[in-house]
């Protein structure tokens, strides 16, 4: 149904998750500045709110003032040193959150122009699963995808088949 309208698949796997479970009368709040897969959101009838650029290590007061009742987080928390800190910050109750999953044939993403586009965490399923249930999340539904390339080579070739992204819908515990 998206795949027309979507820049590529990820976003249209993306969506059709959040759409599984997230209803468009709830807000959200968007970790990371505005961007292509927010403005899709807002564009689908969703109330989207991002934080601002902050260093989320540092400063989660964007995250703990916001009334939203639900935060995404798509590919953000490989790039924070301490995730967890994020998570705990969170007020709303409902989290949909994807991540890259670690490759055994590839190291981990650094860019070599910017200083700050580093992943210091590529997961594997069960670790990030561990981290949200350390946090205080319950995951509610997962799923993972491959992200195949149009490339030559060995690698190109396991992208076809080893999933890439891990996507899931989690829920605080109550307390």
């Amino acid at each position: 149904m998206y795949e027309k309208t979507f820049p590529n698949r990820r976003f249209n796997l993306t969506y059709k998750f959040l759409e599984k479970h997230i209803n468009q009368s709830e807000s959200i709040l968007d970790l990371g500045v505005e961007n292509p897969f927010s403005a899709i959101m807002k564009q689908r009838g969703f109330t989207v709110e991002n934080t601002k650029g902050e260093d989320l290590d540092f400063d989660t007061s964007n995250i703990e003032s916001s009334n939203a009742q639900v935060v995404t987080a798509f590919e953000i928390f490989e790039h924070l040193l301490s995730p967890f800190t994020v998570l705990q910050s969170i007020k709303a109750n409902k989290l949909v959150a994807s991540v890259p999953l670690k490759l055994w044939f590839s190291s981990a993403y650094r860019s070599k122009t910017d200083m700050l586009d580093r992943h210091y965490h590529e997961f594997e399923d069960w670790q990030f699963d561990w981290l949200l249930e350390k946090a205080g999340w319950t995951i509610k539904n997962r799923q993972k995808w491959t992200n195949p390339t149009k490339k030559i080579g060995v690698r190109p070739i396991l992208r076809w088949f080893t999933p890439r992204y891990y996507i899931v819908y989690a829920e605080k515990i109550e307390q």
